[in-house]
C-alpha cells in the first residue's frame, strides 16, 4: 500500500512539474517535492555551468531567513563537489564521519544523514539533488534512493521543457526585433536622412537667396510631417483592426498614408465587402500592411500622379492591386543591405500564405499585386 501511495505522490509532483515553464519555478517544485517524497527535513537542487560549478542552488526546508544567515551559494566543494564530479548517488549516514567532508558554513543548521542524486539531461549530468536529515530514521535508505532516481529522471525532462521554452522565448524577441526592424524599414530612416542633407546649406541660402531657404525649410516639414504619419501608421497598423470592416480598414489605410496633394488615388475596394470574415486574422493584417508599405513607397519614391488601389476575388483567393505611373525600378537591380522595402513585401504575403507579384520598369510605373488565400464559407443551418 505505501508502495502505490508513493507512486501516487511521484506522478502527482512529475505532472505538476511537468506543467511548469518557468525554470525557477520548476526547481522549486521539484524540490518541495522530492524533499516530501522520501521524508527529508531539508532538500537542495544544484544546477551546474559546463564548467562545473554551481548556477543555481535552491533549497526546501529552509527559512529565508536561514537563507540570508548561511550566506552565498555553495561552490561545489567537499560531498558536493564529490556527487557533481562522480555523477553517481551517494548515501551517507554521517556527513562529518566521510572523508570528502569540507564542513559547513557559519549559521549552517546541523545536517548528519544525506542522499546525493544526480540529474541528467541527454546523459550529461547538469546537476544533482541533495536531500538531508531523514526525519524518521539514522540514514536514507535504498528505496529512498531508488525513489529520487526515479524522479530524477522526470526532473531533467522538466527542466529541459523549461530551457527549450525559454530559448523559444528568447529566439521570439529576436524574431520580433526583425520584424519591427523590417517595418521601420530605410524608407523611413531614408527619408529623415533627405530632409537633413536638404537643411544643411539652409544658412548660407539664408545669406544668398532667401526665397529658396524659405522654401527649402518649408518642404522639409512637409516630408517631416509626411514621415510622423508613416511612423504613426506603423504603430496603429501593428494589430489588424477588429472593429471594423475589411473596406473600411483599406480605406483609411489609404486615407493615412496617400496625403500627398500632387498625388490622386483611385479606389474601387467594392469588392471586398462580400469576403467579410473570410480572411484569417493574419492575412487581414498582412493585407493591410501590404497596402501600408507598397503605397508608402509610391508617396515616398515613385513621383508618381497617378495611383489606383483595387480589389477583387478570383475563386478562393482574394487579390488587392496597388498601381502607380510613377517612375518604376529594375525588379532585378540588386538592393543595398538594409534596404528590406520588396523583401518586407513578399516575406508577409508568403507568411500569411499567399503570393506577391511585382511589376515595374524605369518609366512605366509600378504594379504590385498581393493574393491571399480565402476561409471556407460558413455554411448556416436551414
Amino acid at each position: 500500500m505505501r508502495s502505490e501511495e508513493t507512486l501516487y505522490a511521484l506522478d502527482a509532483a512529475t505532472r505538476a512539474i511537468a506543467g511548469e515553464l518557468d525554470l525557477d519555478r520548476v526547481l522549486q517544485l521539484m524540490v518541495d517535492s522530492v524533499r516530501g517524497l522520501v521524508g527529508a527535513q531539508y532538500a537542495a537542487i544544484g544546477i551546474v555551468d559546463a564548467s562545473g560549478r554551481i548556477e543555481r542552488f535552491i533549497t526546501s526546508g529552509l527559512t529565508d531567513e536561514q537563507r540570508v544567515a548561511i550566506g552565498p551559494l555553495p561552490s561545489g566543494h567537499g560531498l558536493l563537489g564529490t556527487i557533481i564530479r562522480d555523477g553517481v548517488s551517494l548515501r551517507i549516514r554521517d556527513i562529518a564521519q566521510h572523508a570528502d567532508t569540507y564542513g559547513f558554513p557559519a549559521n549552517h543548521p546541523p545536517m548528519r544523514s544525506l542522499l546525493g542524486v544526480p540529474v541528467r539531461v541527454g546523459g550529461i549530468a547538469i546537476g544533482n539533488f541533495y536531500l538531508t536529515e531523514k526525519v524518521v530514521a539514522e540514514e536514507f535508505d535504498d528505496r529512498d534512493q531508488k525513489l529520487v532516481e526515479m524522479f530524477a529522471v522526470h526532473a531533467g525532462i522538466a527542466i529541459q521543457n523549461a530551457r527549450l521554452h525559454q530559448r523559444v522565448k528568447d529566439l521570439a524577441v529576436v524574431d520580433e526585433r526583425l520584424r519591427i526592424s523590417q517595418d521601420l524599414h530605410d524608407g523611413i530612416i531614408q527619408s529623415i536622412y533627405a530632409v537633413g542633407l536638404s537643411l544643411e546649406d539652409v544658412p548660407d541660402l539664408m545669406i544668398e537667396d532667401q526665397a529658396e531657404a524659405t522654401e527649402r525649410v518649408d518642404r522639409a516639414i512637409d516630408r517631416l510631417n509626411v514621415t510622423i504619419g508613416d511612423i504613426r501608421a506603423f504603430i496603429t497598423g501593428l494589430e489588424a483592426p477588429t472593429d471594423t470592416t475589411l473596406r473600411a480598414a483599406l480605406e483609411a489605410v489609404v486615407l493615412e498614408i496617400a496625403r500627398d496633394p500632387r498625388l490622386t488615388v483611385e479606389l474601387d475596394l467594392a469588392r471586398a465587402d462580400a469576403i467579410d470574415g473570410r480572411l484569417s486574422g493574419p492575412a487581414t493584417h498582412a493585407l493591410l500592411q501590404i497596402t501600408r508599405e507598397a503605397l508608402s513607397n509610391t508617396v515616398r519614391h515613385s513621383q508618381a500622379t497617378q495611383a489606383r488601389v483595387s480589389f477583387e476575388v478570383r475563386g478562393d483567393l482574394a487579390e488587392l492591386e496597388v498601381a502607380d505611373d510613377g517612375r518604376g525600378f529594375d525588379i532585378n537591380q540588386r538592393r543595398d543591405p538594409g534596404h528590406f522595402g520588396i523583401a518586407n513585401l513578399r516575406d508577409r504575403a508568403a507568411a500569411a500564405g499567399g503570393t506577391i507579384e511585382i511589376a515595374s520598369e524605369a518609366g512605366k510605373g509600378t504594379r504590385i499585386i498581393v493574393r491571399l488565400p480565402l476561409l471556407e464559407p460558413e455554411i448556416l443551418s436551414p
